[in-house]
């Protein structure tokens, strides 16, 4: 496929290779901060094919992975009642609450439903206007501009049975909050592609200049990735820390200005929790006060629940890179694709789903009767 194979070219990945190899002299870490990367990286096992002085280490890439088990249970919470259709991407229907997840909500009972665009919901709204519509809305900056559009257009359009169950969060500042960390061992990243399309790339530079590290925007191929890290090593060494384009096909210094004024009209920064590493000061969205009609933490009043991680889990730990996802005990035993203690192992682009999925460096479990085994199953 044009625009796709060249991006997998063994020859030129070789390049890349020993470019790197032949550049780097001393040990480094890099952490990407993207999912879609991290399943990229494992799957074609570039963490594996790079000389052993360099390190990847994976972020908090995955919008699912971070959204906190208290909003997860708000979701739980509206979608039990018999008023409400509640509509989310597949992938949020397998992520664990307190005890119970979107799909056991829906086989007692509930209207829930998948959909693939915020627009489906609000298309269920004017056809149900006897019920109440909510869509659960989460992810980075990507999928932040057509959700705010959805409001945007849910007001213009006078539906009021249709809101928004908010779990939006934002790259830099946990990129900040990953460089506060005592335990942190990043010395450079790759930053999100598909975030930088949106947002571009101005608030990184304070960021690599304060902190002192490289940040290439990369993309998701493995040669887009393998450029990345390239670029990052020849920094390392070089002992420069600034911002790189390794994306410029689909990434403009300025992003989007349209969707950055949409998200300006609707949207308002706010503190956020990510799950697994807590509250990261101005980390998200919520919809401003000329929208608040149309939140549904809100309308629902669920603003007040409270919930408590498991402590068997350590996707947290995964998630600030501080471990991989084989070195957790539950990993492929009690917990599993079927069977998951946390987001990370259900998610599309969850770490511990990528090690599952792709290396499996934990004893596999009996066969069924097919003989077959677990796949992660997702629709996002």
């Amino acid at each position: 496929m044009k625009y796709l194979d060249e991006f997998s070219d063994p020859a030129l990945a070789a390049r890349l290779l020993d470019d790197i190899r032949t550049t780097v002299t001393r040990p480094w870490a890099l952490m990407e901060v993207c999912g879609g990367q991290t399943h990229s990286i494992i799957r074609h096992g570039i963490d594996q094919l790079l000389p052993e002085a360099v390190e990847l280490i994976h972020g908090p890439g995955c919008p699912v992975c971070v959204t906190p088990l208290e909003t997860i249970d708000k979701a739980l919470e509206i979608a039990s009642r018999p008023d409400v259709i509640f509509c989310s991407f597949g992938d949020m229907l397998r992520v664990p609450g307190s005890g119970r997840d979107l799909f056991k909500v829906k086989s007692d009972g509930a209207d829930v439903r998948v959909v693939y665009s915020p627009l489906d919901a609000l298309k269920i709204a004017r056809e149900n206007p006897d019920r109440h519509v909510v869509f659960f809305g989460i992810g980075f900056e990507t999928t932040a501009p057509p959700n705010a559009m959805t409001v945007y257009q849910a007001r213009k359009l006078g539906i009021e049975n249709f809101s928004l169950l908010v779990s939006h969060v934002r790259v830099p500042p946990a990129i900040d909050a990953i460089m506060n960390s005592p335990d942190c061992r990043v010395q450079a990243f790759l930053a999100a592609g598909h975030v930088c399309t949106v947002m571009g790339i101005s608030e990184y530079p304070e960021l690599a200049e304060r902190h002192r590290v490289p940040i290439v925007v990369t993309g998701f191929e493995p040669l887009d990735i393998l450029e990345g890290i390239r670029r990052a090593v020849r920094q390392l060494e070089a002992g420069e820390y600034i911002v790189e384009n390794a994306y410029p096909r689909a990434v403009q210094a300025e992003g989007s200005p349209a969707a950055m004024a949409m998200l300006d009209d609707v949207f308002e920064v706010t503190d956020r929790a990510w799950r697994g590493i807590g509250m990261i000061p101005a980390s998200g969205w919520r919809l401003s006060p000329a929208y608040r009609q149309y939140d549904a933490e809100y309308r629902f009043s669920v603003t007040g629940i409270r919930t408590e991680e498991s402590t068997v889990c350590r996707s947290g730990e995964v998630l600030q890179g501080l471990i991989k996802p084989h070195e957790c005990e539950a990993f492929g035993t009690a917990c599993t694709p079927r069977n998951p203690l946390g987001a990370t192992m259900v998610s599309s682009e969850g770490a511990c789903a990528a090690y599952y999925l792709y290396r499996r460096l934990a004893a596999p479990e009996p066969a069924g009767p097919a003989g077959g085994r677990e796949e992660v199953t997702s629709v996002g």
